[in-house]
């Protein structure tokens, strides 16, 4: 564990300057298409003949990482093509170049082409203008970003939002007599989006917020504040610690450093908005040990990830499954024969849809609820401690 926190140390300034600009390129807010209930609109459509869906992705943008992560969704989009039943599907793919301006152009490009929903894009920006510039035609959009600021109106987001992944993790732990719940954050734009959406979360489940602190996303920023955290956790009461950290940026440096303050894992339950399985070497530290955050069906995903790799050779980049999701939703809204088949009623249905990721279906406000497992770091094992639904319950929200 030094040997890991000095070699982390090394690399911390590039690190986090890295991570805040994928957000920022990721999940900037953009201008909004219309936060809140969106009205029941979509174009009409003629299921006897192919529907034409258009899928915006970021190739040409000159940036490998793009076009390794566009490849993939596409990869995934065709292979859920195999699978659809009952509903016929004519995917074209149009290229964004990772920029607003070209996903708005390519949007109205493809309607005049005649697609009746819009899959993609993947950064926020870009899909916020394709959403606007699909607004003024009538056409929905599912877009792969997870920022709910962009989200409402005409589009909705297939992407994991904090939101979901919060509301799934305050809701557990108020079950399970964790009700004084403190948020520890970056002073960022994840780290405040986050921050944001575990606060909302803690009063939806009916805790009690015991205090929030923040910090600088640096090694000297986190060890400054960790004696604050400890301050407000003893004399707020707190009995959990929810912390937006994720395992390759800060969480080394917040869960090595809080249990120095006296927070110790047997005192206080760690809860993590992030995933804390993709880092095994991370596993003895500290805060890390018992605690809980959320991930995915892994009996879905680990079949997805096998088919994929079967068809192109490669294992699927983690967000590849987002282009599955978004045939598989789509092809279950045309099954049914309607011509609103792709309106917003249809979209926001209660009973959602099945995906690589497991059940899944998209708020009135243009988000996301996906069912999540709550797992736990037991030793060197990730166990899940409850289980993902494989359905939702319910007509609505």
């Amino acid at each position: 564990m030094i040997a890991l926190l000095r070699k982390a140390r090394a690399s911390l300034t590039g690190m986090f300057g890295m991570l805040s600009l994928l957000f920022v390129a990721a999940c900037a807010p953009g201008a909004g298409t219309g936060i809140g209930t969106a009205a029941n609109t979509g174009p009409a459509v003629d299921t006897s003949q192919p529907v034409r869906v258009a899928m915006l992705l970021p190739y040409g943008s000159g940036q490998a990482t793009d076009t390794l992560v566009a490849r993939n969704l596409e990869n995934a989009a065709r292979l859920a093509l195999r699978d659809v039943q009952g509903a016929r599907i004519d995917l074209k793919v149009y290229n964004t170049a990772g920029s607003a301006a070209q996903a708005s152009q390519m949007a109205t490009q493809a309607i005049d082409e005649g697609a009746k929903i819009i899959l993609g894009p993947l950064y926020a920006q870009a899909a916020n203008a394709a959403g606007l510039a699909a607004a003024a035609r009538g056409v929905n959009v599912l877009a792969f970003s997870n920022n709910t600021e962009i989200a409402g109106g005409n589009v909705f987001l297939l992407g994991q939002t904090f939101d979901n992944t919060a509301r799934r993790l305050a809701g557990y732990a108020t079950t399970r007599g964790k009700n004084n719940i403190l948020v520890v954050h970056s002073e960022d734009a994840a780290g405040d989006l986050g921050r944001r959406a575990i606060q909302q979360a803690v009063q939806n489940a009916g805790g009690r917020l015991a205090g929030t602190v923040g910090y600088p996303r640096s090694q000297q920023g986190i060890a400054a504040a960790a004696p604050r955290v400890a301050a407000t956790a003893t004399r707020s009461g707190a009995d959990a610690i929810f912390m937006t950290a994720g395992p390759e940026s800060d969480l080394p440096f917040v869960a090595q450093m809080l249990p120095e303050q006296g927070l110790t894992a047997d005192k206080y339950q760690y809860i993590g908005l992030s995933r804390w399985d993709s880092r095994p070497a991370l596993f003895a530290t500290g805060a890390i040990q018992g605690g809980w955050f959320a991930l995915p069906d892994q009996g879905r995903y680990n079949e997805f990830q096998q088919r994929y790799r079967a068809a192109y050779g490669k294992a699927p980049h983690p967000l590849a499954g987002l282009g599955y999701d978004g045939i598989a939703a789509i092809g279950a809204m045309l099954r049914g024969g309607r011509s609103s088949a792709l309106s917003t009623r249809s979209i926001t249905q209660g009973a959602g849809f099945a995906g690589v990721y497991g059940a899944f279906r998209f708020r009135p406000d243009g988000g996301n609820q996906r069912a999540l497992a709550v797992a736990q770091i037991q030793g060197n094992s990730v166990v899940v401690i409850d289980p993902a639904p494989n359905s939702f319950r319910g007509a609505g929200f």
